[in-house]
């Protein structure tokens, strides 16, 4: 137990101030006391986590990383705006406490206290029953998709987020913008332009297929097995997470998202673009993924399409265009750090790894083409 006044011996100051962060939450009337059971949480690279207990109610603070970034504080600012905006609708995402948008109050760090959730996931471990129950796995991908309609069912309008992105144009500037991205990287010493195959032809394809009715809404912009928290005592979702790169735009794309980074093997489908199942997949399935008997793309693509909220104004007859997507611009991203690691800013070894998945989603953005 940690006593009042005195900074928890695990944090350091410069990422979480105690005496700051008690004064905070009595200006907010959360229950006072000593800190307890604090403990840093893991699972990501990108944001600092900390659970901990105080004046009997349970938190989990989160803030930027140790050396925060250009934009940093802006994203933190923009998550605790969505989890607040989310609250009541029915999606699974974690629940909003307390929110500081002022970086001044804790040495400049913006930060947000959210319930901690009670789930798992299952790109780390896959516990009981889930893990010898074959059905229940199944339903878990069912879930995956169901929870996700639910996000695209929101009216971001109503819930307060108008304004919190760029809808107009978003389809027609995804091509070019990402081409761009990948044309950039050749500034980097030692990168001389990229050898993916492929880019050029399923660049065309998107611009030659892109849907023309579509209707804006709350996208989670990261959506894959990864960044679920599954609950522990049956298939259902207890929260999506990691909402850094939230906006307006279209939810297809989260769809297209889920299916590009499906895992390959153990599905219904037996489609070319499952069969070219890539790297990427493991890692973010995970044990999940490697216990098999999860559902295939249709089925994902019918169990999103189960919630009417979520359909209306949206094309699910091109879901194969937003799948494409995907591919294409998660592979321009990874590539990014194949370009770094040329340059020596990221070791080589990642930087060939990510390389090699990059052009695993070419190739699978080809396969969904041809499967059609």
């Amino acid at each position: 137990m940690e006593q009042p006044g005195h900074q928890p011996a695990r944090i350091e100051r410069a990422l979480v101030d105690f005496d700051v962060l008690a004064g905070w939450m009595a200006e907010h009337g959360l229950p006072e006391g000593p800190f307890e059971d604090v403990e840093v949480l893991g699972g990501g690279t990108q944001n600092v986590l900390v659970r901990f207990g105080r004046g009997g109610r349970r938190y989990v603070l989160r803030r930027g990383p140790r050396h925060l970034r250009a934009r940093t504080n802006d994203v933190l600012r923009r998550e605790a705006r969505v989890l607040s905006a989310l609250e009541g609708t029915g999606v699974p995402a974690p629940r909003l406490i307390a929110a500081c948008p002022d970086e001044n109050v804790m040495h400049g760090a913006v930060f947000y206290l959210m319930a901690p959730v009670e789930g798992f996931n299952a790109s780390v471990t896959l516990p009981e029953p889930h893990a010898s129950d074959a059905a229940m796995r199944h339903a878990m991908g069912l879930n995956a998709a169901r929870s996700l309609a639910a996000l695209g069912a929101v009216d971001h309008r109503a819930v307060g987020l108008d304004g919190f992105g760029k809808p107009e144009g978003f389809l027609e500037r995804q091509v070019g913008r990402w081409l761009s991205e990948l044309d950039g990287y050749s500034a980097m010493p030692g990168y001389e332009g990229h050898e993916i195959p492929g880019v050029d032809k399923v660049a065309r394809w998107l611009e030659a297929n892109r849907p023309t009715t579509w209707r804006p809404g709350i996208m989670h912009g990261d959506y894959h097995l990864a960044n679920l928290m599954y609950a522990v005592d049956g298939p259902g979702i207890a929260a999506i997470v990691d909402w850094e790169m939230c906006t307006i735009g279209d939810p297809l794309v989260d769809l297209g998202w889920l299916l590009a980074t499906w895992p390959g093997h153990g599905g219904a489908s037996t489609s070319p673009a499952t069969s070219s199942a890539t790297a990427l997949a493991g890692p973010l399935a995970g044990p999940l993924g490697e216990a098999g008997g999860l559902p295939g793309p249709d089925e994902l693509v019918t169990a999103y399409a189960e919630l009417e909220e979520a359909t209306a104004g949206r094309d699910l007859d091109s879901i194969t265009w937003y799948a494409v997507l995907a591919c294409f611009k998660l592979g321009i991203v990874l590539e990014g750090t194949n370009a770094r690691a040329h340059a020596g800013k990221a070791p080589k070894e990642t930087g060939d790894l990510l390389h090699s998945i990059t052009l695993g989603l070419f190739r699978r953005a080809e396969a969904f083409i041809a499967a059609g």
